[in-house]
């Protein structure tokens, strides 16, 4: 399987310390930025898990949960703007 690269973008303040870091490790940005992300992850794991959870408990198949969810509205708000008609 190839591997695509896609490009990432970041404040010209993290880009230097991201610069320096590899340049002192004798690293690459791109070596440094995935075990920076992989490290982030590992210690932020139970926020993302609980982030995860709770999206996935406001999704319960229907279109309008799924409105709801992407407009950040509650059931209530999803009702008082008409609401959604399923298909």
């Amino acid at each position: 399987m190839a591997t695509t690269l896609a490009p990432v973008k970041v404040d010209a303040a993290t880009d230097q310390l991201l610069t320096q870091t590899s340049h002192f490790l004798g690293r690459s940005k791109k070596d440094v930025l995935a075990r920076a992300v992989r490290e982030y992850v590992d210690n932020h794991r139970d926020e993302i898990q609980s982030g995860v959870t709770e999206a996935l408990a406001q999704l319960d198949g229907s279109v309008t949960s799924a409105v709801g969810l992407l407009a950040d509205a509650t059931d209530e708000e999803m009702t008082r703007y008409g609401g959604i008609t399923e298909r």
